[in-house]
């Protein structure tokens, strides 16, 4: 799983939020697939990149899955 806290965090610290991103250029859809845990391409990431003076591994995060459960005993 991707998580995106980084590029929440990275906003907070710069003093902006996802108002400003709108503004900024990044389209509505962007910004809903985001609250809804979705994933980015890569021109949306690239123009995040550029607007927060940031590199990828600052927005996102890989988490593993956690590994199932063996309930077979």
């Amino acid at each position: 799983m991707i998580t995106y806290e980084g590029l929440y965090k990275q906003l907070s610290k710069q003093g902006h939020n996802k108002y400003w991103l709108r503004k900024n250029g990044i389209s509505p859809s962007v910004l809903d697939k985001l609250g809804k845990g979705g994933g980015l391409d890569y021109r949306s990431i690239n123009k995040l990149c550029a607007l927060l003076n940031c590199q990828p591994g600052d927005l996102m995060e890989y988490i593993p899955d956690p590994a199932p459960q063996d309930t077979a005993e």
